[in-house]
């Protein structure tokens, strides 16, 4: 259990860290994408501004789903890469595994891994609103 703990905690350290950096740059890129095309000039382009920072989005949490699939599989938690990969998006994303792959002694860390997915997508939802006042079609006031 208490490896279970470690190994969880120090993967939550490393993909808020991952998050962090990564909406720190998504939000830069988009700032200087939204000028260099003017896409604020017409609700088309910003939708386009949307579009790629939803992407951004997906890239981030898929850097991280794909920590938490290579630890899976480096501690034997799995047997295959496409196994990791799956029971590692099915927990990331709080679909959860129904008879996962996963051995035993590892369901707890498969656990943290729900509660990191459900934060970090929040956040993700926080910042996809943010940035659709800001550089979307969406204004305050008018639309919310």
């Amino acid at each position: 259990m208490l490896t279970n703990l470690l190994l969880g905690t120090a993967l939550i350290a490393a993909t808020v860290v991952i998050h962090t950096v990564g909406l720190i740059s998504l939000s830069h890129m988009i700032a200087r994408l939204v000028l260099w095309f003017r896409l604020h000039r017409h609700d088309f382009w910003r939708t386009l501004a949307m579009v790629a920072t939803v992407l951004g989005l997906f890239a981030i949490h898929t850097a991280e789903v794909w920590l938490w699939a290579a630890t899976y599989l480096r501690t034997g938690a799995v047997s295959d890469f496409q196994d990791a990969l799956y029971l590692s998006t099915a927990s990331f994303s709080t679909l959860g595994a129904e008879r996962g792959p996963a051995a035993e002694p590892w369901r707890l860390l498969i656990a943290l891994e729900s509660v990191d997915g459900f934060m970090l997508i929040g956040w993700s939802i926080a910042f996809l609103v943010a940035a659709s006042t800001r550089h979307g079609p969406f204004r305050e006031g008018e639309h919310f």
